[in-house]
């Protein structure tokens, strides 16, 4: 086996036993956690992995977006045909962070949840387990609703904000 991945195989199976890293978007990690309803599976492609057997670190964004839009589809979101909408939302940041490894035919259970409604944005949250209950990715992004035509952010409706709200 090639050294450099012998490495690796020993840096991620010494953080086995560890806890999770500290990330600055969750407070406490089981409160979190609970807070979250809303999933769909994830089944990881042979293309999502890179030459040391693991999933590329740009999947998990696809994952998100996959997972955003289902949750927001939910919600009552994306519900019209896009020559006809007037307003959407779209990604103004996004982060990821890697707690575990994931691997080609893993199968990930992906959960989203609102986790702050602003005026003209919210704030998204996700939470990535592998088949054996794993956190494997956690993340978070800021949606920023936009007028199609302008670009410039337009404020939710108070119909729109309660949908959202019910999605915290």
């Amino acid at each position: 086996m090639d050294h450099s991945i012998s490495l690796i195989k020993y840096v991620w199976e010494r953080r086995e036993g560890e806890k999770m890293k500290a990330v600055n978007y969750i407070e406490d990690f089981e409160v979190w956690k609970e807070e979250f309803v809303f999933s769909i599976p994830v089944n990881i492609r042979f293309l999502e992995t890179d030459m040391f057997g693991h999933v590329n670190n740009v999947s998990p964004f696809i994952y998100f977006e996959e997972a955003r839009i289902a949750f927001l589809k939910k919600l009552g979101f994306f519900q019209t045909d896009m020559e006809s909408t007037k307003t959407m939302p779209i990604v103004a940041d996004l982060q990821c962070d890697y707690h575990r490894q994931i691997y080609f035919s893993d199968k990930m259970k992906l959960y989203v949840k609102v986790n702050h409604v602003g005026n003209t944005s919210i704030d998204i949250h996700y939470l990535g387990e592998n088949q054996k209950g794993d956190v494997c990715i956690t993340g978070r992004g800021r949606l920023v609703q936009i007028n199609v035509h302008t670009g410039k952010p337009v404020p939710f409706s108070e119909e729109e904000k309660q949908r959202l709200s019910a999605g915290l």
